[in-house]
C-alpha cells in the first residue's frame, strides 16, 4: 500500500489514502464512504454478468486498510450497501465477525435500505441522518450540510464529511488529451469523500479558490493545480 498524504483540517491530523480512504488520526477512525457492497450481486441477480471478484477486491481494499491503520473505529459516510439482501452481505457478515471488536458508525444514505435489524444484527451502530464527534460531522449527502432542516449538522461543527457524488477530476495533458479520476475535494467548510467502491462512477468536480483536489491515479495522490 502506497503511503498517505497528511493533510490537516482544524489541527486534526487526516491521512488521505490512495485506497479511497481517510484516517482520522486522533481518533483513530478510518472514514470511508459510498462502498456499495453487494452491488456486483444485484447486477449479477438482474442478469448482468458482473463477477463477483470486484466486490472481493472492495472488501481486500478495506482489510488491508484496517491492517496498515489499525482503526478503532470505521465511519462510512453511506451507501455501504447497494440495495436489497443478497449472498454478498453473507461475506460481509463473515468479515464483521473477524472485525468484531472494531465500533462501526454507517451514516444511512439513500441506498442503505435493509431492515434496522439487520444492522443491529451485524453490530453497526445506525446514524440515519449525521454523526458528530469533536469538531467534525459526518453526512451522506453534501446538499444535507448546507440545509437548515433537523438533517442537519448542530452549529458547534465547524467541518462536515460527506460523500453521495463520487467526485472525479479530469486531468489534461498533451494533445488536448484529457483523463478522469476519483478524487478527494476539499472546501474550507466541507470534504466531500471519492466512492470507496471501484464499480461507481463519477461526478465532475472543478478546482475552485481555496478549495482543493487530490486525485486518485494509479495507487497514488496528485493535487490538482488551478488550469488542469
Amino acid at each position: 500500500m502506497n503511503a498517505p498524504t497528511l493533510y490537516k483540517i482544524l489541527d486534526q491530523n487526516c491521512w488521505l489514502s490512495p485506497e479511497r480512504a481517510i484516517y482520522w488520526e486522533e481518533e483513530q477512525a478510518l472514514i470511508v464512504s459510498d462502498l456499495h457492497f453487494g452491488k456486483t450481486g444485484h447486477f449479477r441477480k438482474n442478469g448482468i454478468g458482473v463477477p463477483q471478484a470486484v466486490y472481493q477486491e472492495d472488501l481486500l481494499r478495506l482489510v488491508n486498510l484496517i491492517s496498515f491503520f489499525k482503526p478503532s473505529k470505521i465511519i462510512a459516510v453511506g451507501d455501504l450497501f447497494h440495495s436489497v439482501e443478497n449472498l454478498e452481505m453473507e461475506l460481509f457478515s463473515k468479515w464483521r465477525k473477524d472485525f468484531s471488536e472494531m465500533e462501526f458508525v454507517l451514516v444511512r444514505g439513500n441506498h442503505d435500505i435493509l431492515l434496522d435489524s439487520w444492522y443491529e444484527k451485524n453490530n453497526i451502530q445506525l446514524e440515519q441522518n449525521n454523526y458528530s464527534i469533536g469538531p467534525f460531522a459526518f453526512v451522506h449527502d453534501p446538499n444535507d450540510a448546507l440545509s437548515n432542516d433537523h438533517s442537519s449538522p448542530s452549529e458547534e461543527v465547524s467541518y462536515i464529511f460527506s460523500g453521495h457524488l463520487h467526485p472525479g477530476v479530469s486531468i489534461s495533458g498533451a494533445g488536448k488529451q484529457s483523463l478522469h479520476f476519483p478524487c478527494f475535494y476539499f472546501t474550507q467548510t466541507n470534504a466531500i469523500l471519492p466512492a470507496f467502491s471501484k464499480f461507481s462512477g463519477t461526478a465532475t468536480v472543478k478546482k475552485k479558490k481555496g478549495n482543493t483536489i487530490f486525485a486518485i491515479v494509479n495507487h497514488t495522490l496528485i493535487e490538482i493545480e488551478k488550469g488542469n
